[in-house]
């Protein structure tokens, strides 16, 4: 670590005072990987945006107080349901700030930072004030379609960098690859600060492999709403939940339900929400979303290309489904 730490402070543009700022964000948050607790329901925020397509700050900020109130337990910043691939790099600066001082310590925050060139990812986290962030959500490289041992290797280097903890993000079906469950745990084991994963691959015997032979405070995070209460039955931690940004009070309830071992109630909750889950991705994500809090009257229904709204048939079953919940 040492030489990484002299050759980072060497070579950054900076010199020496921002190498040691990095060397003390390690060594501070270096101690603190195992008391991160991410339990209950995150929510991967989406981005509105004005019929213009600029970003439409004031939405934003209606719909972090509307989360904060009902009961969230951590908000993800800047993950694929915010349509980052679209934002441009002042505009993700502009989200992240804003988002930092309208939560103001309120709940977590965890910040998404991921890409198909390693690289990039480990000089991002170098450099980005990771200060008011509890972790990093880093996504299995796209596109490259990387080895296993390509995968480990690209998850070593931004652990090796990266002074907060990090969530591994698994879900093939974006990605093109998928991230198995010998490369998950052998990361879990190999580095103190990969805290989790969130698992998206739609493969529950894959997922109850790595819940069964994980360390101890290795966290397993859904990254599907529908199976959710499942994965909990399993011993899943949470989600980090789409549907949550229309209905943080009601989805929160049943993950809180689910961990105290409630199923019961659980169940009914989550079964009240089984036509919207399949809804919600038919014409992608976030369109799903963004169309029931349109219908709601949080948003605009907009998006950017190359991501369109959702049809009208669907939107027009969204709004028959929003009926019978209320």
């Amino acid at each position: 670590m040492i030489v990484i730490l002299a050759t980072f402070a060497a070579e950054n543009q900076h010199g020496a005072a921002k190498g040691a700022l990095w060397v003390f964000s390690m060594f501070k948050h270096i101690d603190n990987m195992a008391s991160i607790n991410l339990k209950g329901m995150g929510v991967a925020l989406i981005t509105p945006f004005h019929t213009d397509k600029t970003i439409d700050f004031e939405a934003l900020a209606r719909l972090l107080e509307y989360q904060i109130k009902n009961g969230i337990d951590y908000l993800v910043v800047l993950a694929t349901t915010a349509e980052t691939a679209t934002l441009t790099p002042q505009e993700q600066v502009q989200v992240r700030d804003f988002v930092v001082e309208r939560v103001h310590g309120r709940v977590p925050l965890v910040l998404g930072v991921g890409s198909n060139n390693t690289m990039a990812v480990v000089e991002a986290v170098k450099t980005i004030d990771l200060s008011p962030f509890c972790a990093i959500l880093s996504v299995v490289p796209y596109y490259n379609k990387p080895s296993q041992d390509g995968i480990y290797e690209h998850y070593k280097a931004i652990a090796t960098a990266c002074p907060i903890p990090i969530i591994l993000y698994n879900v093939p079906g974006r990605t093109g690859t998928n991230m198995k469950p010998e490369t998950c745990l052998r990361l879990a084991r190999d580095f103190k600060n990969i805290i989790g994963v969130k698992e998206a691959s739609g493969n529950i015997s894959q997922m109850d492999e790595i819940i069964k032979n994980k360390p101890q405070d290795f966290m397993v995070i859904s990254g599907d709403d529908a199976i959710t209460f499942p994965l909990i039955t399993l011993g899943a931690c949470g989600v980090i939940s789409v549907i949550g940004n229309a209905f943080p009070k009601e989805f929160s309830r049943m993950v809180r339900l689910a961990l105290r071992g409630d199923y019961e109630k659980a169940l009914k909750i989550h079964h009240r929400f089984s036509d919207l889950f399949s809804l919600l991705f038919v014409d992608g994500n976030p369109a799903g979303v963004k169309c029931v809090l349109n219908a709601m009257g949080y948003i605009e229904n907009e998006l950017r290309l190359p991501l369109v709204p959702t049809r009208i048939t669907t939107y027009e079953k969204i709004r028959e489904v929003l009926s019978s919940l209320s």
